[in-house]
């Protein structure tokens, strides 16, 4: 089933963490309304969705459940259209002991208008399962920065036991990580030095796929 405007609202509003008394009061809208498009009961009009779309720098478009291409950049929260520009390979699976940046690895490729000062440790990785749902859901595309570390509270790739790598948030503690997956069907996963795993890349981007089945 195709996402109707609440549920496009409700990713909206986490990705960008902003709260919905905080939405009502950038937007100038009463709560009641923005807890009724919240819960579907009903839709906002269309100055109402340009109003809501204008403070999460979103297209109005994508909100109200069309299928438009659009891009979150999670790191700086800024949202916008692409403009071909840059071109990064997609992958589908990241797995240990091979270059998984060869060639012949690749599935697709994005392209990103974006500057980065070291492109060739960027790239793309196309996510299954719903463990990240509602964020990001199955054939959502994040563009990943290679890098042995991320901040606590950052979304990250981590590679367990040398099998496939996972998407999740990385909480950091004194002793030891958790993986925590937005799916609250999903426990946090917890692992120690004494666990075989290893970080290799930080999310910075995540496009969201067109349709969602």
């Amino acid at each position: 089933m195709q996402e109707n405007f609440s549920m496009r609202l409700s990713r909206a509003l986490t990705l960008r963490g902003i709260k919905p008394i905080e939405l009502s009061e950038k937007t100038g809208l009463p709560k009641s309304g923005i807890s009724q498009y919240l819960s579907g009961a009903c839709i906002p009009k269309d100055k109402n969705v340009r109003k809501i779309a204008e403070i999460l720098n979103i297209n109005p478009d994508w909100l109200l459940g069309h299928s438009v291409q659009m891009d979150i950049i999670i790191d700086n929260n800024i949202s916008k259209d692409i403009n071909n520009k840059r071109i990064f390979p997609i992958l589908g699976v990241v797995k240990a002991g091979y270059n998984y940046l060869a060639r012949e690895n690749w599935i697709g490729h994005i392209s990103i208008d974006k500057e980065v000062s070291d492109p060739e440790n960027y790239y793309a990785l196309k996510i299954s399962g719903d463990s990240m749902q509602p964020i990001l859901y199955e054939n959502d595309i994040v563009l990943v920065h290679q890098q042995n570390d991320v901040e606590s509270g950052q979304i990250g790739i981590v590679l367990i036991d040398n099998e496939e790598a996972t998407v999740k948030k990385i909480i950091k503690y004194e002793d030891y990580i958790e993986l925590i997956a937005f799916n609250s069907y999903y426990p946090p996963k917890k692992l120690t030095q004494k666990n075989n795993f290893k970080i290799i890349g930080k999310v910075t981007e995540a496009r969201i796929s067109k349709i969602f089945e």
